[in-house]
């Protein structure tokens, strides 16, 4: 459905390159008059000429009650949401803090601002969780089998429970939520796009998970759609297709390495010592069972249909090419990182036995 696109859009999280895009795109549209970021961080000075024509607010989640209200903002777009807890800024606790109170407060300030008509929030698949159970493909109307063990899927869960509570207090708002695939591009930074850059790329020992991926230009295009339209319900958003993690691995050039669950999600300082950042149980159990969703309500409601998974996969590898080749270097250097990664493993936890009784430590 088309209307009239809003003159006062408020963006949260602008300060990461992804709410940075979408701030830029809908501040470069003529039909929108005014684009303010909302973010307690300043940018990193290669994202700050993209916000050139972005008004920049520092103010956290707390803050944007009277913010959105004096800004008389007639769309709220929710970016800052986090998928991975920093051990150097609070970790877990500050993860959830971020993620499920802070959404919490952008509600509470939308759900005052008398102007609002449109609110777009994003989501993600890992909604849907990861199961033995789990359907061929989930549609938006799927529950999940099963609580999700990670959590950036419980926040998901959260979140969007929250959402389902504004549209019941202010259902005259149009109210948008957008599950993402996991984003892909030559140039998106994500914890999945470092994962497949690695020289060494850590896998679940006897499982070959089905992916989804959705191209970082096609989500800017649908979040855009989202704010100068009206289309209010949960879509999911993915290209079309499935790649294999073997076949993605393969195709990107880089060396599998197996291991068995329980060293995928706990072995994380072998992991590091091969370069690759630490996985979470939402990774885990991903690469374990996989993910799959329908995008039919997606393309009949926007009219747009994402490029397929393969062909944004593709772009990537483009991308990445110069660091595939697996050259006999390269994988001598590979085993000997793994191997000196074992034997610190090892003895980090020789290390840590207490002593036998009856004998004193030197």
């Amino acid at each position: 459905m088309v209307t009239s696109p809003p003159s006062v859009v408020v963006v949260t999280g602008v300060s990461r390159y992804y709410g940075a895009r979408v701030a830029a795109r809908l501040a470069a549209d003529p039909r929108i008059d005014r684009v303010v970021g909302l973010d307690p961080q300043d940018p990193p000075a290669r994202l700050l000429g993209l916000l050139d024509g972005v008004e920049r607010i520092r103010a956290d989640a707390r803050a944007a009650s009277q913010a959105i209200a004096d800004l008389g903002a007639e769309a709220v777009v929710h970016l800052a949401i986090t998928s991975v807890p920093d051990s150097r800024h609070g970790g877990r606790a500050a993860m959830k803090e971020h993620n499920v109170i802070g959404t919490m407060q952008v509600l509470a300030a939308a759900q005052g601002a008398p102007r609002l008509r449109k609110l777009v929030v994003r989501s993600s698949t890992a909604a849907y969780g990861a199961s033995f159970r789990d359907p061929a493909v989930f549609t938006e109307d799927t529950e999940p089998r099963a609580v999700p063990r990670g959590a950036y899927a419980r926040d998901i869960l959260d979140i969007e429970g929250y959402v389902r509570g504004f549209r019941r207090r202010r259902p005259e708002v149009a109210a948008t939520v957008l599950r993402f695939a996991p984003m892909i591009s030559s140039s998106a930074e994500t914890s999945l796009t470092r994962y497949f850059a690695q020289p060494v790329v850590p896998t679940v020992l006897g499982r070959d998970a089905r992916l989804q991926f959705v191209h970082v230009e096609d989500a800017l295009e649908i979040l855009h759609r989202s704010v100068t339209e009206d289309h209010p319900g949960t879509f999911n958003v993915a290209g079309s297709g499935v790649v294999m993690l073997s076949q993605a691995v393969r195709r990107a050039g880089r060396l599998s390495l197996p291991l068995p669950e329980p060293a995928l999600s706990t072995g994380a300082a072998l992991l590091r010592n091969l370069g690759v950042e630490q996985i979470g149980m939402d990774q885990v159990d991903l690469f374990v069972h996989g993910r799959v969703v329908d995008t039919t309500r997606l393309v009949r409601e926007f009219g747009f249909t994402p490029r397929t998974t393969a062909a944004a996969f593709e772009e990537f590898i483009q991308a990445h090419a110069a660091g595939s080749t697996l050259t006999a270097d390269r994988l001598a250097a590979a085993e000997t990182a793994i191997l000196d990664g074992i034997r610190r493993v090892r003895a980090a936890a020789a290390a840590a036995e207490p002593a036998p009784a009856g004998r004193e430590t030197p």
